[in-house]
């Protein structure tokens, strides 16, 4: 038996749990999302600043052109006070004219006189640009940072407004909207953040036709999702002027939560939402846009955003950050629309079954989309359903057969599906690695279609008696055993004849079982696949296939490979 292991104990007693709000009449949790929020991107400033390598000029211009493409119509472009290379880059677009007229560019500036001045000499020339000021709340950077109480905190915050209003007045040709951030919002007593975005709201006078941008960062998550919600729901309740507030979020991931606290801070009323594509950002990172928008469109919420091509959108993210996006990443990873188990690939055939989709229909082919394991249509945004499984020594027979159907428009019959599995299932087992389509389709081709010991099929030709008989009568050259044999049979039809034929001038005896076909294309000269089932006098069972224009010359062709299935596996075929 063995030795009990007995667990180090974490320093758990060294932390403190978060305080609940204590909003006990809140109602965000019965609120539903109905609409997208306002989007905006943060990828050239907050994710830029978390990169190892900081973006060039040129890695900056593909991720704007990228999320203007996607369709953000607010874009964070820099901290232009911050260095040089975000300085110029916000002059580039202004200078260049590279900004379209539905999209907002803002700039980031602390609220420092400063950094302030040279965040203005950035924006000269520009027709509209948000000016997000922000200065840190939180009661631990008070302490500790600042050495601060209150009034000189909120000080800092008014005075920089103030600054930030005068220079803006000088900017006569550019509309300027207000934005201000408390940074570490969730660190920050709630009464304290209202008196403070207030106070900052007094110096610019929003109104409802000129409404301030009040963000109210998760900068640090440091509680349960919910938590986020109540102190959403309780600052809205209370800032004075509601109507002239657009409430924005914008959380970071370092509980790993920050797209359900996001998705909560949206139920409880917030308007907008700062982020990034896939969700790069410091530490963990910030919210994943891409992962939010999706979410919505699973409910049937239009998410404003293009992500058709996300395959796309993550190869120019990984260009711009110089980071890989993990292959579980929602949405977008490579394995994400991959079933490796048996039942779930099974679930998944019989998903698409039931809707009729196919690989040139896909959008068109159903009213809504319901497939088991699969909360999004992998072509929606723009992946193909070659993909969805992936055979490895844990599948089953709905893998391996989603993958001839899907691939190779080869719809094998159950028992068909049973029986080849199993020689699948034998060569993942040997590897114990994952198994291509393109060696599942040659390993079928093998198994089925290129044999011809004992028997090969050289030709043949039949005549029907319409008449009295209503038989078929099928003469055919075949080797056996490498000798060429001229057979003949009758029977109820072309298949029923060779099999007569096979034993009266061979000796083999096999009855159909089974027997199914279809077309592999569309047209007058498509290819048709035949399956044959065939048992021998020892009543064991053998699958065979065949493919050829003219589906009597495939059906044949599938008794051949039957025959030789069987005999191939020491079966008695001449009694």
């Amino acid at each position: 038996m063995a030795t009990p292991v007995s667990a180090k104990t974490m320093p758990f007693e060294k932390y403190r749990p978060f305080p609940p709000v204590g909003l006990r009449d809140r109602t965000w949790p019965d609120k539903v999302i109905t609409k997208a929020p306002t989007w905006c991107s943060v990828d050239l400033r907050d994710g830029n600043q978390a990169l190892i390598n900081p973006m060039n000029q040129e890695r900056k211009q593909a991720m704007w052109d990228l999320v203007v493409a996607t369709g953000f119509k607010e874009i964070e472009v820099g901290f232009p006070a911050a260095s040089q290379t975000d300085y110029d880059f916000v002059r580039h677009l202004i200078d260049d004219d590279r900004i379209p007229e539905d999209v907002t560019i803002q700039v980031l500036t602390q609220s420092r006189p400063e950094l302030i001045e040279r965040t203005f000499e950035a924006l000269q020339g520009s027709r509209r640009a948000i000016v997000h000021l922000y200065n840190s709340t939180s009661t631990l950077q008070r302490r500790v940072v600042f050495g601060l109480e209150r009034p000189g905190i909120v000080d800092i915050a008014a005075r920089g407004a103030e600054l930030c209003r005068k220079l803006g007045a000088q900017l006569i040709d550019t509309e300027i909207i207000w934005e201000y951030s408390p940074e570490s919002f969730t660190g920050t007593e709630l009464d304290f953040a209202q008196e403070i975005c207030e106070a900052v709201m007094d110096v610019y006078e929003p109104d409802d036709d000129h409404p301030i941008i009040l963000n109210l960062p998760s900068t640090v998550e440091m509680a349960s999702a919910n938590i986020y919600g109540d102190q959403i729901e309780w600052f809205l309740r209370h800032v004075k002027n509601r109507s002239a507030v657009i409430l924005s979020l914008h959380p970071h991931n370092d509980r790993g939560t920050a797209v359900a606290a996001t998705e909560f801070g949206l139920m409880a009323g917030a308007d907008r939402v700062e982020g990034t594509l896939f969700g790069n950002g410091e530490r963990t990172g910030n919210v994943d846009v891409c992962t939010l928008a999706l979410n919505l469109l699973t409910q049937g919420v239009d998410p404003r955003l293009d992500l058709s091509n996300l395959d796309e959108m993550r190869r120019v993210v990984e260009y711009c950050n110089q980071l890989p996006i993990h292959p579980r990443h929602p949405y977008a990873g490579d394995l994400v629309y991959t079933a490796f188990s048996g039942s779930h690939q099974d679930a998944i055939k019989k998903g698409f079954g039931a809707l009729d989709v196919d690989t040139e229909a896909a959008q068109a082919g159903y009213e809504q989309w319901e497939v088991p394991y699969l909360p999004i249509d992998p072509a929606h945004v723009g992946r193909d359903y070659e993909a969805v499984v992936r055979v490895n020594s844990q599948s089953g027979k709905g893998g391996v057969s989603f993958v001839l159907l899907h691939e190779y428009n080869l719809d094998l019959p159950r028992g068909m599906q049973v029986e080849f599995t199993n020689e699948i299932q034998a060569i993942t087992d040997e590897t114990s690695e994952e198994i291509t389509s393109y060696e599942i389709y040659r390993a079928f081709q093998s198994r089925y279609l290129e044999g011809n010991v004992p028997l090969e099929l050289v030709s043949h030709r039949f005549s029907e008696d319409t008449g009295a008989t209503e038989k078929t009568e099928l003469a055919a050259t075949v080797r056996w055993a490498g000798e060429e044999h001229h057979v003949s049979g009758t029977g109820n039809g072309p298949i029923d004849a060779f099999v007569a034929a096979l034993h009266n001038d061979l000796g083999v005896l096999v009855r159909v079982a089974s027997y199914a076909e279809h077309a592999i294309e569309r047209g007058s000269d498509a290819q048709a696949a035949a399956y044959i089932e065939v048992e021998t006098g020892e009543e064991e069972r053998y699958w065979g296939c065949g493919i050829n224009s003219n589906i009597v010359t495939a059906s044949l062709k599938a008794v051949v490979s039957a025959v030789n299935a069987a005999s191939d596996r020491g079966a008695s075929l001449i009694p």
